[in-house]
């Protein structure tokens, strides 16, 4: 440093400068902090607001889930649907069976209808001996057995869904409706289905005039 000469200011050399003192309270400045980070390990960086990360997959989750459920709803009408359409089908299965041996029965047993009645005919005379009897009465079990059913008395109330009138024999004070009197060839039918009406003579209550 060059000693000033008497008289001339005295001018600090920039070198010699020392960095101010930090003033009282006034913490010393610091270098800029950085995080402390493992080795190997990636620092912790929060996705930005707004990102576009997992919302794309979202969507997707979302319209297979929706996808799946619509399968399954349509698989379980279908199951459904076919449930149904085999129920009915079983049904009208048994129900043409029914019918089909009802008509069998009907046509095998229609014709033996004029051979019970003959039996009839011969019983109200006294004609069957007793070898005869017994084969009557096997062949009238097994037609019942078969379904086969008689109907038809004296007594029984005039119905023409069943009865055929033959004739009106006048009244009968014991009768308040149209009564068969006389049975002149029993009915026969199969289950529901009428084989054939009972022919019969009727009679009408007293004080009604008959039908001519």
């Amino acid at each position: 440093m060059t000693e000033p000469s008497q008289g001339e200011p005295v001018v600090p050399d920039p070198e010699e400068q020392e960095s101010p003192a930090p003033r009282v309270g006034e913490a010393e400045p610091q270098p800029d902090a950085q995080p402390d980070v493992e080795p190997g390990v990636a620092p912790n960086v929060e996705p930005e607001v707004g990102s576009d990360v997992g919302s794309d997959a979202q969507p997707e989750v979302e319209d297979d889930l929706a996808a799946a459920q619509r399968a399954l709803a349509e698989r379980t009408n279908d199951l459904q649907r076919l449930q149904a359409e085999f129920v009915n089908y079983k049904r009208r299965v048994e129900r043409d069976r029914d019918l089909i041996r009802e008509n069998a029965t009907y046509a095998a047993l229609a014709p033996i209808v004029e051979v019970l009645d003959t039996i009839d005919r011969a019983r109200e005379h006294g004609d069957l001996d007793p070898g005869f009897q017994a084969v009557a009465d096997q062949l009238e079990r097994t037609v019942e057995r078969l379904g086969l059913a008689k109907f038809g008395a004296p007594g029984d109330p005039f119905d023409p869904t069943v009865h055929e009138a033959l004739s009106h024999i006048g009244e009968d004070p014991e009768v308040d409706v149209t009564t068969c009197k006389v049975v002149a060839k029993a009915g026969y039918r199969i289950g529901e289905r009428v084989v054939r009406a009972a022919q019969v003579l009727v009679v009408e209550p007293a004080g009604i005039p008959a039908d001519s």
